[in-house]
Formats: C-alpha cells, sequence, structure tokens
C-alpha cells in the first residue's frame, strides 16, 4: 500500500456548456448559474477545511480540476481553490496541478488566466481532429478549433495532455493513424487515447437500443486498440496504463497515479468520490450530486459529502481493479485479502494464458490482459 502520508484533491466541477451524448458524468448545463457558481466555489473551499481535519498533515501530490469543464471556471475562483489546497496540506516540491478544458475559442482565450491562477498541466478534450466525427460525438468545436486550441495550451503551459476517442462510428484503422499522426504533431507530452463506451443511459445508448448509431466491432476495436499503442510506442510514449501514455515517466499523470498506486485523495465538489486511510480502515467519501444539495449540507453540517468504511476484502477488490490498469500493477501484499498468491492456481492459469505476468511480487497484466482487463479482474475478484 502507498504512503499514506501523501495526498491528492480532485475538484468536480459540473458545468458543461453542452452535455455529449456518450457521457454519464455527473454534469450540468452552464446557463448563467453565476451566483449558483459563486455559492459553490464557497463550498467546496469549505469542504476542503473539514476534510483537513479527517486527514491530519500530508503532502500534497496533486490538485485536478475535472468535471464538467473546469475551464468554465471563474480563474480567481481556480486560485483561491488551489491557494486553500497548499495552505491545508503541504506541497510537494513538484505538486501537479492539473485542469481539464474543451477546446472552444471561449475558453482558449482563457488558458492565461489559468496558467497565471496556477494551473500546470492542461488536459485539453480534443477527441478528434475531424468534423464529421465531432459532430458525432456532439462536440461544440470543430477540428480547427482543436489545433488552435493545442496551439493556445502549448503557448500557455509548461506541460499538455490531450484526450481522443478512438473505435468511433464509421472509424477506419488508416483514418486513426492519420489522426494519431496529426495530434503527436502539436508536441503533447502526454496522450489519453479512450475506446468509445456505450454508458447505460446515455444518447449514445438510446441511439444503439434504436439502431441509429453502429460502433465498430470487437475485431476492429482491437485493431484500433494495437494500432494506439503501435503508434505511440513509436513516437516515444510508453503506455503506462491502458489508456494513458506518456513521454517519459516525468510525464506520466501523477494525479491519476494517485488513484491507480492506491494513494489517499480528498474529493471535493457535487457526486466527488474521495478515499482516505483513517483509524477505523480506508474511508470511501460520496459527496452529494445535487449541486444544491452539496452547497446546503456544506453550509448545514461543514461537510458536503456522506462517509463509509471499507471492509477489508473491498479495499482489496478495489487495489485490483485500479492496480492492474498501470504497468506496475498491484502488490501480492495487498491481495492478502482476497485470497491471491503467486502460486494460486487461477493466478498460474492466466500467466499461462499470457493474460498476467510471471511475477512473483505483483500481480501485474500482460498487453493483451490489458485488452480484455474486465474479464481479467472478473476472473481474479472471484
Amino acid at each position: 500500500m502507498s504512503d499514506r502520508t501523501e495526498l491528492g484533491v480532485y475538484v468536480h466541477w459540473p458545468y458543461c456548456a453542452r452535455i455529449c451524448p456518450y457521457c454519464d458524468f455527473n454534469v450540468v448545463r452552464d446557463r448563467g448559474r453565476t451566483e449558483e457558481q459563486a455559492a459553490l466555489a464557497d463550498a467546496i473551499v469549505a469542504d476542503l477545511e473539514a476534510q483537513r481535519a479527517l486527514t491530519g498533515e500530508r503532502t500534497l501530490l496533486s490538485i485536478f480540476f475535472g468535471g464538467g469543464t473546469p475551464s468554465l471556471m471563474d480563474p480567481t475562483q481556480v486560485a483561491r481553490v488551489i491557494e486553500t489546497a497548499k495552505r491545508l496540506w503541504s506541497p510537494a516540491d513538484d505538486l501537479e496541478i492539473s485542469l481539464e478544458a474543451n477546446p472552444t475559442d471561449a475558453e482558449t482565450d482563457r488558458f492565461a488566466a489559468l496558467a497565471d491562477a496556477g494551473v500546470q498541466r492542461l488536459s485539453l478534450g480534443v477527441q478528434a481532429l475531424d468534423d464529421s466525427a465531432l459532430k458525432t460525438l456532439g462536440r461544440n468545436h470543430d477540428a480547427d478549433a482543436a489545433r488552435r486550441a493545442m496551439a493556445a495550451a502549448r503557448r500557455a503551459f509548461p506541460r499538455l495532455s490531450i484526450d481522443l476517442i478512438y473505435a468511433r462510428p464509421g472509424q477506419s484503422d488508416a483514418a486513426w493513424r492519420a489522426e494519431l499522426a496529426e495530434a503527436l504533431a502539436a508536441e503533447p507530452e502526454h496522450v489519453s487515447p479512450y475506446q468509445l463506451t456505450i454508458e447505460a443511459g446515455t444518447a449514445f445508448d438510446r441511439a444503439v437500443g434504436r439502431g441509429t448509431l453502429k460502433v465498430p466491432d470487437e475485431d476492429l476495436a482491437a485493431t484500433l486498440f494495437e494500432t494506439t499503442q503501435e503508434v505511440l510506442e513509436a513516437a516515444g510514449f510508453d503506455a503506462y496504463e491502458v489508456s494513458n501514455h506518456a513521454r517519459g515517466e516525468a510525464a506520466r499523470s501523477r494525479h491519476n497515479l494517485v488513484y491507480w498506486r492506491g494513494v489517499d485523495y480528498v474529493g471535493v465538489g457535487p457526486g466527488a468520490h474521495g478515499r482516505l486511510a483513517l483509524p477505523d480502515g480506508r474511508a470511501a467519501t460520496t459527496a452529494h450530486r445535487a449541486i444544491a444539495d452539496y452547497i446546503a449540507a456544506v453550509q448545514r453540517t461543514g461537510t458536503g459529502f456522506t462517509q463509509e468504511t471499507l471492509t477489508p476484502e473491498e479495499a482489496a477488490e478495489e487495489r485490483l481493479v485500479l492496480g492492474l490498469r498501470i504497468d506496475a500493477g498491484v502488490s501480492f501484499d495487498e491481495m492478502k485479502p482476497l485470497g491471491l498468491t503467486p502460486k494460486l492456481t487461477k493466478v498460474r492459469d492466466l500467466v499461462e494464458t499470457g493474460l498476467l505476468v510471471d511475477d512473483p511480487n505483483r500481480l501485474r497484466a500482460t498487453r493483451t490482459g490489458r485488452l480484455v482487463l474486465d474479464r481479467l479482474t472478473g476472473l481474479l475478484a472471484t
């Protein structure tokens, strides 16, 4: 288990200019909710104060603004949240402060102010560099706007990560190769290519059910996955996680590694989750999902979350699911509550079938194993 003196902070900003049809995150339309947003920023700051009482003194590894679209957040409020977190916990020398943004011109105009607020790493939701694909994905930017945003982000921030979605309707392997090449020409240090998944209850889920949306079959999706690995590896990126590639270890997302390595983290904002090692065990915190409920709870009680202590088995299963996503895997010591050992028959069988690495100290998925990670973790957890 990771050093319990370390901590990450996740800030959830739920407002979006448009709700994407594939999104199942806790988001709402941003429709001039100026007073509500100011009240939410106050609540987030107060919630951070309350959670400091739970965590005690820690070394702050990362602050991540996600959502939603946190690039729509008032930069002065971004700065206020950053300064609060840095005051409550001791910033690491290499503290990482990341913020998610979309490549609309309106948001690109705010990059300089966000950098001045303290953000040094931008995670840019490019998603595609093809106008037809962007329209299908329900994005409110076109490919030219994405190109302008990547260039502006390179000027404004020391670190740039870009998100891309593949296995889209009608996408070919050749087109995906060309798209990856163009994205790499923008010189990001980090690329997060996500396979399009159809989440229950989304607009895409309903369209698939009606037969009006057809996604690539499993064979083509697997080909596109392999193409992703091939192109990015050739460009000097290491696949340190299933959907995350970095140009060297220093470019890896420290905040995401907080999750995948089992480091404690505080979650603030509507619907945010947190994990904290407390005297009674590993605690899961969950913030109220509705914005009004979250603000009211903080105003009423000082905190916006509920808290539950995980059983050792629940905590170990969570470590398994998250730890297998990264190349380092998870230690067998952490898997004791699940009874997983290097010599266990099912572990040996999965090594023999090429889904697990033959490692006496750590449970690690092979590249083939990462391709079927949900099935692999299911086999190990039962």
